[in-house]
């Protein structure tokens, strides 16, 4: 047994298998899925440039553009996980198990909402991009979506003030590799670190909830212009 956690994060898994699988037989709609990421990074970079280039928030805004907004392939992590969801409950503590439930939901919306968007996405151009997201639609989902994103940001800054928290994760480095965890080591003790920086991360979280609730907004009414030129390449 895996435990409900374990489970879920097993269902997770499952359903971004089943959107990656839905690419693999359509080339066209694997590649626009593609160019839909690199160009939602874009969006990011321009969007939070001013946090990209702030001594304080630059490790946090890159940490979210390449881990959470950008277009990596993390198959191969993935795969690991779903080998190991049963080390992975028993050998991380609870704080931590939930994060990966967090970033494993995260994973499974932004998957599927890609896959969605990218069908009605056919160019590389602002344009496009609110034809797309309007095309797509469920306000609901990306609400969601913005929320399971500050989740994870709140969940690590949380463990900066858990000194033992962030003990008993380096302690976890050697059975993290000896289990396959390395990647999800990897990015949990990058994600602590990034935020340990920040000396407090609510200001630099309440920006991109701002931000991002703000340009869903906007696209959802159709009033997307005054953003474009700041947050896109046209």
């Amino acid at each position: 047994m895996v435990g409900k956690e374990g489970e879920e994060i097993l269902d997770c898994l499952a359903r971004v298998e089943a959107e990656r699988a839905l690419r693999e037989a359509d080339a066209a709609l694997k590649q626009r899925v593609l160019a839909l990421k690199q160009f939602q990074q874009q969006r990011f970079r321009l969007g939070y440039a001013d946090l990209l280039a702030h001594p304080r928030y630059a490790g946090a805004a890159c940490f979210f553009l390449d881990e959470l907004y950008g277009p990596t392939d993390f198959s191969r992590r993935d795969a690991q996980f779903k080998r190991i969801v049963r080390p992975l409950v028993r050998l991380f503590p609870a704080e931590v198990v939930g994060t990966v439930l967090q970033l494993a939901r995260l994973h499974a919306l932004s998957e599927a909402l890609d896959t969605q968007m990218a069908r009605h996405f056919d160019a590389s151009t602002a344009a496009h991009y609110v034809q797309a997201w309007q095309a797509c639609g469920q306000p609901e989902a990306r609400a969601r979506q913005i929320d399971l994103t500050l989740g994870v940001g709140q969940a690590l800054d949380l463990y900066t003030r858990k000194p033992l928290l962030r003990h008993a994760l380096r302690m976890m480095r050697g059975p993290a590799s000896a289990a396959g965890l390395a990647d999800l080591q990897r990015f949990l003790e990058c994600g602590f670190d990034t935020f340990r920086g920040m000396q407090g991360a609510s200001e630099f979280l309440g920006t991109v909830q701002q931000r991002e609730q703000d340009w869903a907004a906007r696209l959802f009414a159709g009033d997307p212009e005054a953003h474009l030129s700041q947050l896109m390449t046209t």
